[in-house]
């Protein structure tokens, strides 16, 4: 009988600790709906246009001068809402970089329209694994991990579009992250093995 109730109770936690990590991973991403689609709040009727994205029209008509990224997602794209997809459209001027950063929320898909790319990834493992795109290639970028995407070429711009897993996919810079959330210099400076003068000049080229 004792060795009865063990035997519940170990399936018992076993339950609990399947339960909790499934209620982990469901937080992680975006919730499922339970209709077509969601309207805004204090909507009741819908046309064709609320499917219609127009904030990409002349986006290519002039090259810009710095990384532009133009975004689709919930919150320009109200219709993305509960759908688990957006999308952006990387503008790298030559020589142009994006800095290194996750996506907490979701898998970034990446497709080199035209020009060159050097992008790059870390796993959690400590792994970097760069790859030279050209127009028509495609990387994926698994979710959460650090990346970046970097324009080679000293003449010619980059064109990309990013496609997301969910619809609101937040990015968290790294440089910030670590140089500009309030970390004591002498932390920082103990934890990257330099001095203190070294981290205030990083934070100074943060911030100009």
């Amino acid at each position: 009988m004792a060795m009865t109730m063990r035997l519940v109770q170990l399936l018992m936690m076993t339950i609990l600790v399947l339960a909790l990590a499934t209620s982990k991973r469901v937080l992680a991403s975006d919730p499922d709906i339970l209709s077509d689609f969601l309207l805004p709040q204090n909507s009741s009727t819908v046309d064709a246009s609320f499917f219609t994205f127009t904030g990409f029209r002349g986006i290519f008509d002039q090259a810009p001068k710095t990384l532009k990224t133009t975004k689709a997602s919930m919150v320009e794209f109200p219709a993305l809402n509960g759908q688990s997809v957006s999308y952006a459209v990387l503008q790298l001027p030559p020589q142009t970089l994006f800095p290194p950063h996750t996506r907490p929320d979701a898998t970034g898909l990446l497709f080199l329209l035209d020009g060159s790319l050097e992008v790059g990834l870390i796993d959690t493992k400590n792994n970097l694994y760069t790859q030279k795109l050209q127009a028509g290639d495609m990387f994926v970028f698994p979710k959460g991990l650090i990346h970046y995407q970097y324009n080679t070429d000293s003449q010619l711009p980059a064109t990309a579009i990013a496609a997301f897993g969910s619809a609101s996919a937040r990015a968290v810079a790294v440089p910030p992250s670590v140089f500009a959330s309030g970390i004591d210099d002498v932390i920082l400076a103990k934890s990257f093995k330099t001095d203190v003068d070294t981290i205030k000049k990083i934070k100074a080229g943060l911030t100009s």
